[in-house]
């Protein structure tokens, strides 16, 4: 056989066998495959739809902050002294008016008892003060008797008494008289010596009394700063920087410090509720807004606010972080449809409807409270109506739609819709 035929015969089974597998993969795709569905130019457009219904419209501004004690003081000691004992540590619970500690302040003792020796000294000159003036009344009231007497018989018959007696009789009437007088003042002073010594006897006990350090209110101790025998300096003492024996904190109601961003400001109010969460305990408390500055901070544009949160089982820890929902605005039973549902174009807010005729109409709506999810519709869409949330490109008025029902809290804004 010549060359030439050799050739054509491989060719003729080269192209044989192509088309074989042509074939082959053609049989299997046809066998593998799904028939694509023919949409007819006329088929409307598929739109999801929710419907506007009536709901209970909140908005809420949630912020960031941690307790403090409702108070929180550091106890100094009133007057310079040792401490001789201390009653309290670390974490203890006191009660007003609990001892917290006692003080060694020998100077004063020695004071108290010269003072209470002033004292009474000065009762007893009141004493003899007071005998004194009972003497010399009644020898005011013997010469005086005794220079009526001879005056009157001086008057009856004046032969019988000569008148150097009865001027005798005049000059010690008036003696007597200046000695009442004069005992009357010096009784006077002595009841003024005895208020004086008294007042400073009272004052040396009340510093006395200062040597015993109480709690000025219900708290726990948070901080110690003295222990036994530590020298402590008057906390009255400016030029002398005290050093205070405990810290003392208020834990049964603590106060919650937020602030509030200057847009919020006109709608926090006194007694207002607030849910406080605590994501350390996974719990939420109830507090109040207790006050506020009632001014804004011109640096950050906030008020201070402060909600007080009760503590009476102390599970609540000044310095825990926690989550004050404010409520700014509430309304109830307000016509509301998904805030994906809401255009705006122009300034105008608008919405798509699909009417009871399948056609979709592009509706001026007036916009009311808007929530992260939801927003108030005043006028424009009634409850029932179908709203357009996906699939409103190309969409044109009165174009009819087929409207799926789809849940808006599962719908997500897609691109370009």
């Amino acid at each position: 056989m010549s060359e030439s035929k050799k050739n054509s015969s491989r060719l003729i089974g080269v192209s044989l066998g192509a088309a074989a597998i042509v074939l082959g993969a053609g049989l299997y795709l046809h066998a593998h495959t799904r028939p694509v569905p023919v949409i007819s130019a006329d088929t409307p457009p598929l739109v999801g739809v929710t419907t506007a219904r009536r709901a209970n419209l909140s908005r809420k501004l949630e912020i960031a902050a941690e307790f403090r004690p409702f108070q929180e003081i550091d106890v100094y000691a009133k007057e310079a002294g040792y401490v001789k004992s201390i009653q309290v540590d670390y974490g203890s619970h006191v009660h007003a008016g609990q001892l917290l500690a006692t003080l060694e302040i020998p100077e004063l003792a020695d004071q108290l008892d010269q003072a209470q020796a002033a004292l009474l000294a000065s009762r007893q000159q009141v004493t003899r003060a007071q005998d004194d003036l009972v003497r010399a009344r009644s020898a005011y009231h013997d010469s005086h008797l005794a220079y009526t007497r001879l005056q009157g018989v001086m008057k009856s018959r004046p032969d019988l008494v000569a008148q150097q007696d009865v001027d005798n009789a005049l000059a010690a009437d008036q003696e007597a008289s200046a000695q009442v007088s004069a005992d009357q003042a010096r009784l006077a002073a002595a009841k003024a010596n005895v208020v004086a010594a008294k007042a400073k006897a009272d004052r040396v006990k009340v510093l006395d009394d200062y040597s015993r350090i109480y709690a000025p209110f219900d708290g726990v101790i948070t901080k110690r700063y003295a222990d036994t025998g530590a020298m402590l300096q008057a906390g009255i003492a400016s030029h002398v920087q005290a050093m205070p024996l405990v810290r003392l904190a208020e834990n049964q109601m603590l106060r919650l410090v937020i602030p509030v961003p200057e847009a919020d400001v006109a709608r926090i109010h006194l007694g207002e509720s607030v849910a406080v969460r605590v994501p350390a305990l996974n719990r939420t408390f109830q507090g109040k807004v207790a006050r506020f500055s009632d001014q804004l901070d011109l640096a950050t544009r906030t008020m201070h606010t402060e909600v007080d949160v009760p503590n009476p089982g102390l599970v609540l820890i000044p310095g825990m972080y926690a989550y004050a929902d404010l409520m700014l605005d509430k309304v109830a039973g307000a016509v509301s449809v998904p805030v994906q549902a809401l255009l705006v174009n122009h300034g105008r807010n608008q919405v798509w409807i699909v009417d009871g005729q399948g056609h979709a109409r592009l509706q001026d709506v007036m916009t009311g409270l808007q929530t992260p999810n939801a927003v108030q519709i005043l006028s424009g869409v009634n409850p029932g109506d179908q709203v357009v949330l996906s699939g409103r490109s190309g969409l044109h008025n009165g174009e009819t739609v087929r409207p799926k029902l789809i849940a808006a809290e599962k719908f997500k804004p897609q691109t370009g819709d």
